[in-house]
């Protein structure tokens, strides 16, 4: 199937680089393209970006089908056992569910919250980077503590020589520098399920909560890993607003302008040793412009190749300038106004999610019954920030001018 949906893609380029060619004479001869050029060209951008949706949909739903397996889960202890059991009734039917024992089995946290069970927490962890844009591409440090320290060293001098020919050691005295945190900060989300849903005795409570949790989680998480505004507001710190990158940003060359050269310079900001294993995010209206965009000078008619071409496999990114390009939403689009509309380097290493153990769940009754729903506010704690922001592993491109 996703063979088919790869060929279909493919032509429907090919098809949209013919309209372009077509767009680019007209402009030569007319002035401007026609109507009706104007018109195809819209309705093949639409068609690429529901097949590149449908390739996306499908690598998803592979990925998903391995989360929720039960051969891969570890065998429970009797303890393990009454709290998962207990959990569960608890979110179909509350506490007047329960008895006594029962009770006793859950595990609450010091605000009264309740913990989900392991089994469920490892679901929504594994959900999560199939959800997400940010998460997959970064390092994910699972932490116990409500703050990561990192600690700075002074460089350490090297030299050249050989011992038995009388060279001395290049002596050196790495001195700590002010230690500085990484934080987890506090992600709320919110579920709702209907009454009969939970009332059912027959579906599949643990895959059901898995996606409303991991949707509602990941939502929230996706923006702040890109914009968040930083421990100080309660929010990890996003890529685009960590203050040592922001300063090293390569403003565009026109305003609200699409232009080629300024991708390849935003390239050579980043070191090649990060360079090597580069990836673009940029808005999906960024990435629809960026469809059309092509060297030039390459023939007597001046047209070069396309720069962006299209991932025809699920699992693969399309690729622009021969790396590859992801959309994330909540990047600015070019506006005129100054804010940043793409990012390029190893997000590897040069980002970093933490992850503290330990999801709760509270359960809201009467705030939607008389919609028939029954709300599940979810805590989560994660962190996020830029790793060694001076080393320029992440560059940005700001519009305006």
């Amino acid at each position: 199937m996703s063979d088919k949906y790869g060929d279909m893609l493919q032509s429907a380029v090919e098809e949209m680089h013919k309209t372009v060619a077509r767009q680019d004479d007209e402009i030569k001869k007319l002035g401007e393209p026609t109507a009706e050029t104007k018109a195809t060209l819209e309705r093949q951008q639409t068609e690429i970006t529901d097949l590149k949706t449908r390739i996306d949909d499908m690598d998803t739903k592979m990925q998903r089908q391995t989360v929720p397996g039960v051969g891969d889960q570890p065998t429970q202890t009797d303890e393990q056992k009454a709290h998962s059991a207990a959990f569960f009734k608890w979110v179909r039917g509350g506490l007047t569910a329960l008895d006594p024992t029962e009770r006793k089995a859950l595990v609450e946290d010091t605000t009264g919250q309740y913990l989900v069970t392991p089994e469920l927490e490892s679901i929504i962890e594994r959900t999560l980077p199939t959800l997400t844009i940010i998460r997959p591409l970064v390092t994910v440090r699972p932490i116990t503590k409500d703050r990561l320290k990192l600690r700075s060293m002074s460089e350490v001098s090297v030299g050249w020589g050989k011992l038995e020919t009388g060279s001395d050691i290049t002596e050196s005295s790495p001195v700590p520098g002010a230690p500085t945190y990484q934080y987890v900060e506090d992600l709320y989300g919110l579920a709702k399920l209907g009454e009969d849903e939970l009332e059912d005795s027959d579906i599949n409570l643990q895959t059901l909560l898995a996606d409303s949790f991991a949707r509602a989680i990941g939502e929230a998480e996706e923006t702040a890993f890109a914009v968040g505004a930083g421990h100080d507001s309660e929010e990890p710190e996003g890529i685009t607003v960590n203050a040592t990158i922001l300063a090293a940003t390569r403003s565009v060359t026109t305003s609200n302008t699409v232009i080629l050269e300024d991708f390849l310079k935003l390239i050579y900001d980043c070191p090649a040793q990060y360079r090597k294993n580069g990836a673009f995010m940029v808005k999906s209206s960024t990435e629809l412009a960026l469809r059309e965009v092509r060297a030039s000078g390459y023939d007597a008619t001046h047209h070069g190749p396309f720069m962006w071409q299209p991932s025809v496999q699920a699992g693969r990114p399309a690729t622009f300038l021969g790396y590859p390009i992801y959309p994330q939403e909540d990047l600015t689009a070019y506006a005129g106004a100054v804010a940043v509309v793409a990012i390029f380097g190893d997000f590897k290493q040069g980002y970093r999610i933490l992850d503290r153990k330990g999801i709760t769940l509270q359960r809201l009754v009467e705030l939607y019954s008389e919609a028939g729903l029954i709300g599940f506010k979810v805590h989560k704690r994660v962190g996020g920030g830029a790793i060694m922001p001076s080393k320029k592993a992440l560059c940005l491109l700001s519009d305006k001018a």
